[in-house]
């Protein structure tokens, strides 16, 4: 039966982004032309992030930092490196939109386990690495549970939990939970500081399992 529904749930994926960037086209111009005018740089940034079964691919998102992040070469704070127009997308979700790209592509699904740098990855247990055994969307259980206001444990055990129950009617409810907490705007964004000490935790991690 999952089976199943992963085949379906691709289906759907190709339907739902096909349509959602027709009918959104006015709003990527929008936003585009905003970066543009805002603040020099490109208008999508690319990062690497690991997908189902554990293979890299570029998510896609409006930039809404003065440079990227790779060519930053100063001490500005998180804060000042988000441009003006970057401040709202990043508070209305609008900088996630071309992820629908993704989608369409085969990369990314509208619900699963958020697409994470590679790094995590070399420090999760094999029980963990299941969380890569479905495609990873732009939303999923742990986002709706608390987004990054709890830590990576409880992040990747909502992940598990969806892997291990998704169902139709579970990303409907998702998608629906999804819509309020973008309301909301709790937790929306993790910082790099929030990345790396993530990445620390799963570092302990490793050295307690290594030593039991």
């Amino acid at each position: 039966m999952k089976k199943v529904y992963i085949f379906v749930k691709r289906i759907l994926d190709i339907i739902l982004s096909s349509i959602a960037l027709v009918i959104l086209l006015p709003v990527f111009l929008l936003v585009s032309i905003a970066i543009k005018l805002d603040s020099p740089g490109p208008i999508i940034y690319k990062s690497k992030r690991m997908g189902k079964d554990l293979k890299t691919f570029n998510t896609y998102k409006f930039r809404s930092m003065k440079i990227n992040r790779e060519e930053l070469h100063s001490n500005m704070s998180h804060e000042e490196m988000v441009t003006r127009v970057g401040k709202f997308i990043r508070k209305t979700s609008l900088d996630e939109l071309p992820q629908l790209i993704n989608i369409l592509k085969g990369n990314m699904s509208f619900i699963g386990p958020r697409p994470w740098i590679p790094e995590y990855y070399e420090w999760f247990t094999d029980e963990q690495k299941r969380r890569s055994s479905v495609l990873p969307g732009i939303s999923g259980l742990a986002q709706v549970k608390g987004r990054n206001g709890i830590n990576i444990f409880k992040k990747i055990e909502y992940d598990l939990e969806y892997v291990d129950n998704m169902s139709l009617w579970l990303d409907i409810k998702l998608v629906f939970e999804t819509i309020i907490q973008v309301f909301k705007k709790d937790n929306a964004e993790i910082s790099e500081q929030g990345i790396k000490e993530e990445i620390e935790d799963l570092k302990r991690q490793e050295s307690l399992t290594k030593a039991i």
